[in-house]
């Protein structure tokens, strides 16, 4: 990928959800939500602190992690669809 992000972004890919549910029923493309899981692809170098010091990131490529349904910002890059977000906006690694 041809993309870094800067300072507390990462990027992440969505990792689709199930297309049964537990008792078998089919959900459509239609209605179902968004998935809230994801890989991140690509994170950047860290925010700077008070004394202007870089804290690198909690999270690497590669961890997936759990986020708000309506984290990040939508783009395509290289035609796949990815969101950019903030560390913060990540609730959690999934181990």
């Amino acid at each position: 990928m041809a993309f870094r992000p800067l300072h507390d972004r990462v990027v992440v890919r969505r990792i689709d959800s199930d297309e049964k549910t537990a008792g078998g029923i089919i959900i459509p493309d239609t209605a179902k939500e968004k998935p809230q899981e994801g890989e991140i692809v690509s994170v950047g170098p860290g925010a700077r602190d008070d004394a202007g010091k870089v804290q690198p990131l909690d999270v690497k490529a590669g961890d997936r992690v759990l986020f708000g349904k309506w984290s990040g910002t939508e783009v395509k890059i290289d035609g796949e669809d990815l969101l950019i977000m903030k560390e913060s906006d990540i609730m959690g690694v999934v181990a």
